[in-house]
């Protein structure tokens, strides 16, 4: 197969746009990637066995109109160009274009060249812009050209137009199938880890007592909806009561600082650690000398149709998770019995998950059992089987069809 990817930012780096180039590329496909270029990196540039084409940059003084030439709203006109242009000189079989916001630019330029598109619905994008205006700080221009609205117009539309769509988890399949899509125009491809990735850092059964506290880990953007204030005051609950868990919160985002002053005003600072983004090396590291990996995210309409990474990487460690009770992760560790699940933005609740993971013997047998999963069934290998499968039919039909 030839394969036009597209991807609405920059590149590298996205982990799951990441797994899917490269391992089709692996396999013998020709894989091209359009990608922005706020970074003003090579315009045409190879990675291993796939070729990357960012948007063309403008001269450095035109200051802001850099950031206006590249922002992939549906008829921005320099997106179209260099979509068309990459699938006439990569002789493109398919389009398969991640997310919504590009989704009606890549229908156009398909149509052109009578070619099928696949949508890869990482998540649900309209509830997520939904989420960031509800609980993470955004300014005027934000709030206008991010609101959901518009996202919510161009998914009924796309949803009907293309030939096939990728969804990361059952509850975003069960979504889109309410909204009228047929179930057979749907593919579950989950955010799931190549098998080994974590391997050498997998985490041996911990000894440590309820004495001496439990290490909790989370990993992933610091946005208002991510829960991170419900688990610093969960942190601050257990202090309260003599109990010493501590954790550390992995990432960036817009709600650092909020959660930094919360850290303070609550009196934890030195239980909750919020290094900021970290190399993979050092997160690496820090999972692996932790006792419980920790999602604790708003159970929003956003987070009851999309499942994070993060989730299966714990898992992969062999960590016990701490989950809310978002539809997809909480029915994930309740099927495979690998941890435990809170009533989200309940910190007492929290912190009773807490309480019941210190004991060192059910972390680690729930540690293994999510390990086993990940072997199992919650692995690349597996969902790269049913991606591959989804294309080529696509490809079959298209072809019949002609």
């Amino acid at each position: 197969m030839r394969i036009c990817k597209i991807w609405d930012a920059d590149y590298p780096w996205d982990i799951r746009v990441e797994k899917i180039v490269t391992s089709l590329a692996d396999e013998g496909h020709a894989v091209c990637l359009v990608a922005r270029n706020l970074s003003r990196r090579p315009e045409r540039e190879r990675s291993g066995n796939f070729l990357i084409r960012r948007l063309p940059v403008t001269p450095r003084g035109l200051g802001p109109l850099h950031p206006a030439w590249n922002f992939p709203y549906p008829v921005n006109p320099v997106w179209i160009t260099a979509m068309a242009r990459a699938v006439r000189e990569s002789g493109a079989d398919l389009i398969l274009v991640r997310d919504i916001p590009l989704a009606i630019p890549a229908l156009c330029v398909a149509r052109k060249f009578q070619i099928p598109v696949v949508l890869d619905m990482a998540e649900n994008y309209p509830a997520m812009l939904q989420d960031r205006l509800r609980f993470t700080p955004t300014g005027p221009i934000g709030r206008l050209i991010r609101h959901p609205a518009w996202p919510r117009a161009i998914e009924r539309i796309t949803v009907r137009r293309v030939e096939h769509i990728l969804v990361v988890i059952e509850e975003s399949r069960e979504r889109l199938i309410r909204a009228g899509v047929p179930p057979e125009r749907i593919s579950i491809v989950c955010n799931t880890p190549r098998r080994g990735l974590w391997e050498d850092k997998a985490v041996s059964p911990r000894s440590a007592s309820a004495a001496s506290g439990v290490r909790l880990a989370y990993l992933g953007n610091l946005d208002g909806s991510r829960g991170i204030d419900t688990a610093i005051r969960a942190v601050a609950c257990l202090a309260a009561s003599g109990r010493d868990a501590r954790l550390t919160a992995i990432g960036d985002g817009a709600c650092l600082k909020h959660f930094q002053e919360l850290a303070r005003r609550l009196d934890v600072r030195d239980r909750v650690s919020l290094p900021g983004r970290l190399s993979f090396r050092h997160v690496r590291d820090i999972l692996a000398t932790s006792h419980i990996g920790l999602i604790p995210h708003y159970a929003t309409e956003a987070w009851n149709s999309t499942i994070p990474n993060k989730l299966f990487d714990y898992m992969a460690l062999g960590l016990p998770v701490i989950v809310s009770d978002a539809k997809p992760t909480g029915r994930i560790v309740r099927e495979e019995r690998c941890g435990e699940v809170f009533h989200d933005r309940d910190p007492a609740d929290l912190a009773r998950s807490i309480r019941i993971l210190e004991d060192a013997d059910l972390r680690s047998s729930e540690g293994e059992r999510g390990r086993e999963a990940i072997h199992r069934r919650y692995n690349w290998e597996t969902d790269f089987r049913t991606l591959t499968k989804a294309l080529e039919t696509v490809l079959s039909e298209k072809r019949r069809s002609v």
